[in-house]
């Protein structure tokens, strides 16, 4: 009888032994689920993040003060180089309302254009802007919507050598800006191009 007791004890207690292991063990499962959907809300996977920036065309930030062959100083520009502006646009994350540095203004033709990068990927419509001056053999005059050009720019990956459509075609002055970036970035040097029709003074 007390055999059968102290084996009862044993079985009863590795039973025990065994639910508090596997419950211990389903808990720290439990929690490294838990932690990891968190992290997965509120920290979202920079290599997919970096992808999605790649896929939509993320355009360079700041770039050369170096200016395309050709390309004229406007004289009279309604934004002298050195004017303090506010842009209105939002060719890239963090531009629109940033306060900017009027760095060069240029008078010429302005184009929106579409394309498809020459690294492979998604078609760009209506990039704004190219100048005429970024267009290869382009000529003296103007080319009208529905033209077709290979672009010199590299304002894009996958941009320059890319043969483009004219979606838009304006004489206009275009500005070169400094700014830094409503969201934080980093100061952004020469960017190339924005309209007196995106901007305000400050």
């Amino acid at each position: 009888m007390r055999k059968a007791l102290m084996s009862a004890g044993i079985v009863t207690l590795l039973i025990m032994t065994g639910c508090s292991n596997s419950d211990a063990t389903h808990s720290a499962a439990t929690d490294k689920n838990a932690s990891n959907t968190v992290q997965g809300e509120t920290a979202p996977d920079d290599s997919m993040a970096m992808g999605n920036e790649t896929a939509g065309g993320q355009m360079h930030h700041s770039g050369s003060a170096e200016l395309p062959a050709g390309l004229q100083t406007a004289q009279n520009p309604e934004f002298p180089v050195g004017t303090t502006v506010i842009m209105n646009m939002d060719h890239m994350p963090g531009m629109k309302g940033a306060q900017a540095t009027i760095a060069g203004a240029y008078d010429t033709t302005v184009y929106s254009v579409s394309y498809t990068p020459v690294t492979g990927g998604e078609p760009v419509k209506n990039h704004k802007w190219v100048i005429h001056e970024e267009l290869q053999d382009a000529g003296q005059s103007p080319l009208k919507p529905g033209s077709k050009a290979i672009l010199n720019a590299d304002h894009m990956p996958g941009m320059k050598g890319a043969q483009a459509t004219i979606d838009l075609a304006q004489q206009t002055t275009v500005y070169m800006v400094d700014y830094t970036p409503t969201n934080g970035g980093e100061p952004v040097r020469n960017h190339k191009w924005v309209t007196g029709e995106e901007l305000s003074a400050k």
